[in-house]
């Protein structure tokens, strides 16, 4: 096949210039480089293209039928070059993703929305999951997870802003339990608690007091995997739990919820989305990471 295309733009261009100096100049290249392509070419069909005098070029009868020929496949070919070329100035194509949960903001907020707006050519291939995993060796082109799970060999680019977790309960669980003063009193209340999955354990709700973060082990009333289910638990007054406030913050406007504790919730970093430094990110990555950094505040690293 390369044998075959060999000399045919030489070809093609002599046909239309009809002179060897101005196909030259039309391919960049001298006239003596284009008459050693013709010639090779004719050698190699076996038939004369060209019929040269010190005055002119003419096309022989092979010529014609060639050129009548190659002519519509070349313009058909370069079309296609072009198409193919586009590619890589569209993104296009599927986009593996594994977002925690948790991730309300960046799953229902404005960021996926208007990033497939943006981009008409790619999909999503969205895997929800609190299980940690290698996105590397899952096949996905990255992750999104708190900041503070992420390793640090990995680039990281936020997709939210701060978070901050704050315990909530209904005011029927109120009505027949008092309030908690500081965290260490939840060990006498029923909380609903979140973990990652089977085997995997409870998690030790958070605080901070006096400058100084610490945990707190809580008794579970009910452990489940998903921190939504706990809020709307605890709206039907079954316990406590401890929620991103913009899970609960509807539920505190209508009175569904109220929050307590809250001079030991601090603001934490958010979700970010995540991906090897050693990768060539496909087109749809570097385009999902361009619209991150023009919309949200400035990566990690």
């Amino acid at each position: 096949m390369t044998d075959a295309l060999d000399g045919m733009p030489v070809f093609i261009a002599v046909a239309e210039a009809r002179s060897f100096r101005a196909a030259g100049e039309r391919l960049g290249v001298t006239s003596s480089a284009v008459s050693q392509a013709l010639r090779r070419l004719e050698e190699r069909l076996g038939v004369a293209l060209v019929q040269r005098t010190t005055r002119s070029v003419h096309l022989t009868e092979a010529g014609e039928r060639l050129y009548a020929e190659a002519r519509p496949a070349l313009e058909q070919l370069e079309r296609a070059v072009a198409a193919v070329g586009a590619l890589g100035d569209e993104p296009r194509g599927t986009l593996r993703l594994h977002v925690a949960r948790a991730a309300e903001s960046f799953l229902s907020g404005p960021v996926l929305a208007g990033f497939l707006a943006a981009h008409r050519h790619v999909q999503l291939d969205l895997e929800l999951s609190d299980t940690p995993v290698d996105i590397v060796a899952e096949g996905f082109d990255a992750g999104v997870r708190l900041s503070e799970a992420i390793d640090r060999d990995m680039i990281a680019v936020p997709v939210s802003g701060d978070l901050r977790l704050i315990v909530v309960g209904a005011p029927a669980y109120f009505a027949r339990r008092p309030k908690p003063k500081h965290p260490r009193d939840l060990a006498q209340h029923e909380c609903l608690n979140w973990h990652a999955g089977a085997g995997a354990p409870p998690y030790r709700w958070e605080f901070t007091e006096n400058g100084k973060d610490f945990s707190v082990a809580v008794p579970a009333r009910v452990l489940s995997t998903d921190p939504i289910a706990n809020v709307r638990l605890a709206r039907e007054g079954v316990g406590l739990t401890l929620a991103g406030d913009e899970y609960a913050r509807d539920a505190i406007a209508r009175g569904e919820l109220v929050p307590v504790l809250e001079e030991f919730s601090t603001p934490f970093p958010g979700f970010y989305l995540y991906f090897p430094q050693r990768r060539n990110a496909s087109p749809a990555l570097r385009a999902l990471v361009d619209y991150l950094r023009r919309t949200k505040r400035p990566s990690r690293r």
